[in-house]
């Protein structure tokens, strides 16, 4: 399945580059391993899409309530990290 969003122009970038590889969305949309995410370029200030679109395949979809985890209170004064971990490092 192919599901459409919208990104805006410094994410695109980043994701296009490869520096940014990973997505963060409100689950309102359903959406599983294997699906294609087309992310498509918005121009908040213009508020219209530039032409511009990524397809990306959908790796690992984890959905989780942040308030299991956390108090509302904690989540507006600390807010989240979205954090991408690599193989580089070897534990002993």
């Amino acid at each position: 399945m192919e599901i459409e969003k919208k990104i805006w122009p410094n994410q695109y970038q980043a994701t296009k580059s490869g520096e940014r590889r990973f997505e963060l969305r409100i689950a309102d949309f359903d959406i599983k391993k294997g699906d294609t995410l087309v992310l498509k370029e918005w121009d908040p200030r213009k508020k219209e899409y530039t032409g511009k679109a990524l397809r990306k395949k959908c790796r690992m979809i984890v959905k989780f309530n942040p308030l299991d985890f956390n108090t509302l209170e904690e989540i507006e004064r600390f807010g989240f990290y979205l954090i991408e971990l690599a193989d580089e490092e070897k534990s002993e």
